[in-house]
């Protein structure tokens, strides 16, 4: 039976949308299909993995039957990708399978039955609503996800803090060794509540906002937070853990201040990263009067040098980084200038945008 006919890109687009949860193999088979289903003329694409749920649906309207079904999401996106842009798709359903066609291809896909898929209860009430752009939210999560942690043992770091109090919104990440801070104003009197974010969620959902001054809405509920935007809705469970005190270290006294041009800064360390020890990937940096040189030397004794000017008058001093953690900071901060804070060799980092309280990355030092 003929269940719909589209152009290609208006089921490609809200199904790559959903697919970035699914994981390949699971213990239940049907968690690695996507649940398709038409209610009048929206098309709506459903992907799990029981932590995180992702909804969306065709922009376009599209005739046809209303229907509900779940087939392989890897294999329906593979075929939609190698059809050629424009052409128009037919989906047929008979006998438990799905007949897509496209011109003189075709193809039959084993389908499950859609009242099996699970779906994420949605948890009552919101502790907190609000929302910002998706502009601001990519600005926010692009300055401080890099700093979480990947698989470690201590699972709330694997993911970002996300705190409401009164017009503030705060996004903060550490893996132990350095940590990223982030927050912007909102339009709400929020209450003061934090949940901490699973990294899946954190990446998923940087990829699918826009560049744009769409609105995003968040909800924090219990257990759950709700992104909705456009059609799109993600729904997440939260990391149960509590995170570390950020404020307990921020360091407050370091003395030791100057402006440093971020391009410039970003340049000389990449450069200087081509000799770094691959192992330990350590840099450090000399600070004197009106310069800072950057040394890496690896194991084969080969060495790179990079000296900075920089309006800088107090004492000397010598400290030790690994350079990665100084990369990722400067990549992903927009700013043109940065404020640098140093204390002593054995004291953290403070990284700051000048005249700007919204960012701060702390970043321990390493010995060399």
């Amino acid at each position: 039976m003929l269940i719909l006919q589209a152009e290609r890109d208006a089921l490609l687009k809200p199904l790559l949308a959903v697919t970035g949860i699914v994981e390949r193999r699971h213990t239940l088979p049907i968690l690695s299909n996507v649940l398709i289903e038409k209610k009048g003329a929206e098309v709506g694409f459903l992907a799990t993995d029981l932590e995180i749920q992702i909804t969306t649906a065709s922009t376009d309207a599209l005739p046809g039957e209303d229907f509900r079904l779940t087939t392989s999401a890897k294999k329906l996106q593979d075929i939609l990708r190698a059809i050629p842009d424009k052409a128009t798709v037919t989906l047929e359903q008979q006998d438990g399978r799905l007949t897509l066609k496209a011109g003189k291809s075709r193809f039959n896909l084993q389908t499950l039955p859609a009242e099996d898929f699970p779906l994420l209860p949605v948890n009552g009430t919101s502790d907190a609503a609000f929302s910002l752009s998706q502009r601001e939210l990519k600005r926010l999560i692009a300055q401080v996800q890099y700093a979480m942690a990947v698989q470690d043992i201590r699972y709330y770091l694997n993911g970002l803090l996300m705190q409401t109090e009164g017009n503030q919104v705060r996004l903060i990440s550490t893996d132990g060794h350095r940590l990223a801070f982030s927050s912007a104003e909102v339009e709400a009197n929020l209450p003061k509540a934090e949940v901490i974010l699973p990294r899946k969620t954190v990446l998923e959902l940087y990829k699918l906002l826009a560049d744009s001054d769409d609105p995003i809405n968040i909800e924090v509920l219990a257990n759950q937070v709700r992104f909705s935007f456009g059609t799109t809705v993600i729904i997440s469970k939260v990391v149960d853990g509590k995170f570390p005190d950020y404020n307990r270290v921020i360091p407050l006294d370091n003395d030791k201040i100057f402006l440093i041009e971020r391009v410039t800064f970003l340049h000389a360390l990449q450069r200087a990263a081509i000799l770094a020890n691959e192992k330990f990937r350590g840099v450090r940096l000399v600070l004197k009067p009106g310069a800072m040189s950057i040394l890496c030397t690896n194991s084969e004794q080969e060495e790179a040098e990079e000296e900075l000017e920089i309006g800088y008058s107090g004492g000397g001093l010598e400290i030790g980084f690994n350079i990665n953690y100084l990369l990722d900071v400067l990549t992903n901060l927009p700013a043109d200038t940065l404020q640098l804070a140093f204390g002593d060799g054995s004291r953290s980092a403070l990284f700051t945008i000048p005249d700007n309280s919204d960012f701060k990355y702390i970043v321990m030092p390493m010995r060399i």
